[in-house]
């Protein structure tokens, strides 16, 4: 491959971010002096890149829509089932990496005709892989910038609507995009804050990418797991209750470590803490956590709440009688293991 190929390629593949690219930058980047780039953009055009250029301090280039696909070599139908199969294989974690999806996805979709992105879009909500059930909607526009910014390093804002209606402007630095359940969650670290946190992406508005690059913080895949996971369990469900424990906040917090999002302080000696899932049996598991020796209340509403006190009066009657031997049985006819 020649020299001015590469180049091309390489320019075509930064074009493909979907970004706003200014004249210098791009340069920089591919280390040519701004004349060639204007050469190599020349080079697209003629091959069929509808490459936008504005002139002035402000001006740069950036990859249009065309009425028609550039020459991938692919028709309509297969460029909208090579979009559809790009997410699924990112929700399925059909990759290491679901942003490596999520990217090609956003550089394909860059350059499809709207009549195509329609497509895409309806039979992205109407396909859902084997033992995935429906998530809320959201853009795949959306998806290619933050995995964009992720993969970048770019710092963003955009305004947050969290599960009790309250809507937050944040700026941070995104890190990783995960799906969990047919849900998409953003891994960043708060500038705010000064911490992780994790977000919702259906949840996300007014999205702004600040072009402003950062130094990744130290994050393992398990606590990538561990936060992604503490996000997707903190939801109010119907077997929901707060606990409230005689144990302050501060303690709480060593305890639990990040199980302990969405605990407040109740008083200097006292916290109250969220637990719940979708069936009081979860409800019951997440109590069990408590500390040892630790006394707390809880306002279980009903059902759950008998439910889960016949339950345990169940399992108390259980410790108290003694176990049955297989002798104190009546014979079923089943052969003892040998």
């Amino acid at each position: 491959m020649s020299e001015t190929t590469a180049r091309a390629l390489a320019l075509l593949n930064l074009l493909q971010t979907h970004r706003h690219w200014p004249g210098p930058e791009l340069a920089a980047r591919l280390r040519v002096t701004e004349r060639t780039v204007r050469r190599d953009v020349e080079r697209l055009r003629d091959l069929g890149y509808r490459v936008e250029s504005v002139p002035g301090i402000a001006g740069g280039y950036r990859l249009e829509a065309g009425r028609a696909l550039p020459p991938l070599l692919l028709t309509d139908d297969e460029a909208v089932a090579m979009a559809i199969g790009l997410r699924v294989a990112a929700m399925q974690r059909l990759v290491a990496e679901p942003e490596t999806t999520l990217t090609a996805l956003a550089k394909l979709e860059t350059v499809l005709p709207s009549r195509l992105r329609r497509r895409v879009s309806a039979l992205a909500e109407a396909v859902h892989p084997p033992g995935a059930s429906a998530g809320a909607a959201v853009p795949s526009g959306l998806l290619g910038e933050l995995a964009l910014a992720c993969r970048d390093h770019e710092r963003v804002r955009f305004a947050y609507t969290d599960g009790a209606g309250v809507l937050t402007r944040r700026h941070v630095e995104p890190h990783v995009l995960a799906p969990v359940n047919r849900r998409w969650y953003l891994l960043c670290w708060d500038l705010d804050r000064g911490d992780w946190r994790t977000f919702r992406v259906d949840r996300l508005a007014s999205l702004e990418n600040l072009r402003a690059p950062f130094t990744p913080h130290e994050l393992t895949p398990e606590m990538v797991e561990e936060l992604v996971l503490v996000a997707s369990k903190w939801v109010r469900t119907p077997g929901e209750g707060d606990v409230v424990m005689d144990l302050p906040i501060e303690r709480m917090r060593a305890w639990f470590g990040r199980w302990a999002e969405g605990a407040e302080p109740v008083g200097p000696d006292r916290t109250r803490w969220p637990v719940g899932g979708a069936t009081f049996r979860e409800t019951m598991f997440g109590m069990s956590w408590v500390p040892e020796g630790v006394e707390y209340t809880t306002d279980l509403a009903e059902p759950e709440r008998s439910l889960l006190r016949e339950t345990l009066e169940r399992m108390l009657r259980a410790l108290d009688r003694a176990p049955e031997t297989l002798a104190d049985t009546p014979s079923s006819g089943r052969r003892r293991p040998s």
